[in-house]
């Protein structure tokens, strides 16, 4: 008699659990909507991404069905780029470089500009872009930072992130250490103690700092590395030759235009905060019939386009603003991937870019 064959009833078998997106994403190292986006032939990778996740799909028996495509169609594919200003060269260098890699990858760009200067605008500002559900948010420039400002983007970047969504950073510091943002940002005080150390090299001791608004994360930075490059030189800084305001051409003009109608200038060269203020400290300068380089010495800061058409051409720190732009949205949209998960805060590179507005000192016999 043979063996009697039992089966389980229906409802007892084991069910094999079907491969999903997310299984893929894992096996491979990146995120769902990239594995998405890679099967479906619609997200422009690296050769090696592509081959790791199709390998990954592969390993799991996982084919491209309507779940995947639906995933990619839920997402917005859009990148929302608020700046401050969109005339100051500095800020759109940078929006540039953002637009650019955000069409890079297969999005489509908003630029928005705060509805009013201050925190709150910007935060309300940042209420209507998220209306559009953006796949990550961009914030271009500098701040001035509080325990206010650093307790509301901190809330900001976690409620972003609970929602698949991505605060970007650029130009400016995480508000926490632990913030879940994507932060790049630029090495200011390095470019500063070097533009600094330049004119100290050329014998310039009395160096007068003009433009940047006190106490801006962008201004802070460039006041530590003149300060540390004099004191490096044994030159004790003097608080009186520093004269915060902005940093704009109207700034730099009226502020020096001031300074020179109070008597004879104390200083022999100007480390203008950008090189917006230093046009105007040159338009200043020579209106007062004084000569640059050879009565005094100007430098600048950025290496905007304003750098090469003042008279005559200035001296001042390179800051590679497209690529902050590029690196910004390449980091934050591959940040589930592998290769770009630990790396969300970068900080880039600057340097000086030497042309004519500097002249070494000659000290006049008595």
């Amino acid at each position: 008699m043979g063996a009697r064959v039992t089966r389980k009833p229906a409802d007892e078998q084991p069910v094999r659990r079907r491969t999903t997106l997310h299984d893929v994403a894992a096996r491979a190292g990146v995120s769902a909507a990239t594995v998405s986006r890679v099967l479906n032939g619609t997200y422009r990778v690296s050769a090696e991404t592509q081959s790791r996740v199709r390998r990954a799909a592969e390993e799991l028996d996982y084919v491209v069905n309507a779940q995947a495509r639906s995933l990619v169609a839920s997402s917005s594919g859009l990148v929302a780029v608020l700046v401050t200003d969109i005339t100051a060269p500095f800020y759109n260098r940078i929006a540039k470089g953002l637009a650019e890699q955000v069409t890079a990858e297969g999005r489509v760009c908003i630029l928005s500009t705060p509805q009013s200067g201050d925190l709150d605008g910007e935060l309300a500002t940042i209420t209507t872009l998220r209306q559009q559900s953006p796949e990550a948010i961009v914030l271009v420039g500098g701040v001035h930072e509080s325990p206010d400002y650093r307790k509301r983007i901190d809330g900001l970047a976690h409620s972003l992130d609970a929602e698949g969504s991505r605060l970007v950073l650029c130009g400016r510091p995480s508000p926490t250490k632990d913030t879940p943002a994507t932060v790049v940002e630029y090495d200011g005080e390095a470019g500063a103690f070097a533009i600094t150390s330049h004119l100290l090299s050329a014998g310039h001791e009395r160096i007068l700092f003009l433009g940047g608004g006190a106490g801006s994360t962008t201004t802070n930075p460039r006041v530590r590395g003149y300060r540390r490059a004099l004191e490096a030189y044994g030159t004790t800084p003097d608080p009186a030759l520093i004269a915060h305001g902005s940093s704009t051409r109207v700034f730099g003009y009226e502020e020096m235009t001031r300074i020179l109608a109070s008597g004879t200038p104390d200083f022999t060269a100007v480390f203008a905060s950008d090189d917006l203020a230093a046009s105007g400290v040159l338009a200043a300068l020579r209106g007062h019939g004084l000569r640059v380089p050879d009565d005094i010495s100007v430098v600048g800061f950025d290496d905007t386009p304003v750098a090469l058409d003042t008279v005559p051409s200035l001296t001042t720190v390179h800051v590679p603003m497209e690529e902050i732009g590029r690196t910004a949205i390449q980091l934050a949209l591959h940040r589930h991937e592998a290769d770009f998960r630990n790396a969300q805060h970068a900080v880039l590179g600057t340097h000086i870019t030497v042309r004519d507005s500097v002249r070494p000192l000659v000290h006049k016999r008595t």
